[in-house]
């Protein structure tokens, strides 16, 4: 069983910057691509970026391109998502996930395990 675990959310303010950090345990970390979802409240989620096994691939929603950016270290089953100059609607629940079978995909049903999320909320 793969276990998914996210952390860093907290408030900041607009214009400024957080580091997200996502845990993975169980099963092959370094042959999963790897994607982060946020959803507000009453909202669907939504794709933000993703990252292939290797780490060379990546793909971002337009909304976030140029402002984050997703990493991974293979050797310590690592993935994070770097977000600078924050405004207010990235305020929201990110979410860390795992697909087993893809490379940098966007859909939230092509991800196989998920983690509880974290709060992240931009104030102006």
């Amino acid at each position: 069983q793969v276990h998914v675990a996210e952390s860093g959310g907290r408030s900041v303010q607009a214009g400024g910057s957080l580091r997200l950090s996502c845990a993975v345990s169980g099963g092959t970390f370094s042959r999963y691509a790897m994607g982060w979802f946020r959803q507000v409240l009453g909202q669907e989620r939504e794709f933000v970026a993703a990252i292939s096994w290797s780490g060379f691939a990546t793909n971002y929603a337009d909304s976030v391109k140029g402002r984050f950016t997703i990493s991974r270290d293979n050797t310590k089953n690592t993935v994070a998502l770097e977000m600078n100059n924050l405004k207010t609607e990235d305020t929201a629940v990110y979410y860390c996930a795992a697909d087993l079978y893809g490379s940098t995909r966007s859909r939230t049903s092509e991800y196989d395990y998920w983690g509880q999320g974290t709060q992240v909320t931009v104030s102006s």
